[in-house]
């Protein structure tokens, strides 16, 4: 029996997500599914359009067994430490069998490829050359990449799966990465079929469209319709105002962008201008974003020292039948419920849920974080 790990953010879950877990269940009928899931702001710096109790009901209903939350710490950064967290709890429990999405259907490159990120000396000379002719780090990747392989590596699915499997091979996980081509352009923003990518099925619901084509039944009926990043940006406001001195000592605010921040702040009337008013090449808009997510949760650099732990969000028989048979053999804490000071990293699940609850008007979330138990699906 073959025991799968797939990583989400499920923003939304949609049909391109139904067929993944339906090509897993194809290719490994026996087998246990473990899905890691961002919950409220995921790696892009964006705010979730499902929360994380609902994300694990549709979970639950489409055939995963073992739903697990991915710490709002480690789900708001970068690719690699996205990955180092969400492979570390997968490798923690036990999966042999990584599955993702991915533009490229050639496994061989990828692994190739993270070889080459791990172990040249040229590569990083290369990243380096880009870096200081002022793009960002991801495009440094792809060309140097490209320079050394002639393989074009350059969208964010395949650049993910890098970052996977580099954390599997700097660890010697024995974990096989499989990867599933996607069926549309990640990048598309035109509807081709029913299958499009999570974006531009966030645009419809903005432009308040009927989606009910692209997603399943279950997602339909959870979507809140009504979630803005702007609804967070009194917030954020309030943070960098209080913090102005101290802006530098926040996760992912480095190389002086405070001061762009600062000086741009006044004259930006929404997230989605200040944003724009601090790009520059450099900076990417996810990164910018996953910066001002940071500011307001009060993510520190210091954070990233915490511990990583693995909360469970939801199981049917199958997977609690699982946990069970190996529980014993976990070595990172295990939580079924927000426990205060438990975990440094939990305070800062809390805080991201307190905020969130704030932001979409639905102050029962806050209990939910203390009370909820993991969800089961018999």
């Amino acid at each position: 029996m073959n025991i799968i790990g797939v990583i989400a953010e499920y923003n939304p879950f949609h049909l391109g997500h139904l067929y993944q877990i339906n090509k897993i269940k194809e290719r490994y009928p026996d087998s246990i599914i473990i899905a890691i899931i961002s919950t409220n702001f995921t790696e892009r710096g964006e705010i979730s359009i499902l929360n994380k109790w609902d994300k694990t009901k549709i979970c639950l209903e489409y055939n995963i067994d073992l739903v697990i939350e991915l710490p709002t710490l480690y789900g708001t950064q970068s690719a690699d430490m996205f990955a180092y967290a969400a492979i570390n709890i997968l490798n923690s429990l036990h999966i042999d069998t990584l599955v993702f999405g991915t533009e490229t259907d050639n496994i061989d490159d990828l692994v190739k490829l993270a070889n080459i990120q791990l172990n040249s000396k040229l590569y990083d000379e290369l990243v380096k050359k880009y870096l200081d002719t002022g793009i960002n780090y991801p495009t440094a990747q792809s060309k140097a990449l490209k320079d050394i392989t002639n393989i074009n590596i350059d969208k964010p699915n395949d650049l993910l799966a890098l970052s996977y499997i580099k954390e599997i091979i700097k660890n010697d996980y024995k974990i096989t990465p499989i990867s599933i081509k996607r069926t549309n352009d990640y990048h598309s923003k035109i509807v081709e079929s029913n299958i499009i990518n999570a974006s531009l099925i966030r645009k419809l619901i903005i432009q308040n469209e009927d989606v009910s084509k692209y997603v399943p039944e279950l997602t339909l009926k959870y979507i809140n319709k009504n979630i803005s990043i702007d609804n967070a940006y009194k917030y954020l406001l309030y943070t960098i105002i209080n913090n102005k001195d101290h802006l530098n000592e926040y996760l992912s605010v480095d190389e002086g962008i405070e001061n762009r921040l600062i000086k741009q702040i006044t004259s930006s009337n929404s997230w989605e201008e200040l944003v724009m008013n601090i790009k520059t090449k450099r900076y990417t808009y996810n990164k910018i974003n996953r910066m001002l997510i940071h500011i307001l949760l009060g993510i520190k650099k210091t954070d990233n020292n915490k511990d990583i732990y693995i909360r469970i969000l939801g199981f049917n028989t199958k997977g609690r039948n699982y946990l069970n048979k190996i529980k014993k053999n976990i070595t990172i804490p295990i939580f079924t419920s927000y426990k205060p000071n438990k975990v440094n990293s939990l305070d800062i699940e809390y805080k991201s849920t307190y905020i969130y609850s704030l932001i979409t008007n639905d102050l029962s979330l806050i209990k939910k974080e203390y009370q909820n138990k993991p969800i089961i699906k018999k």
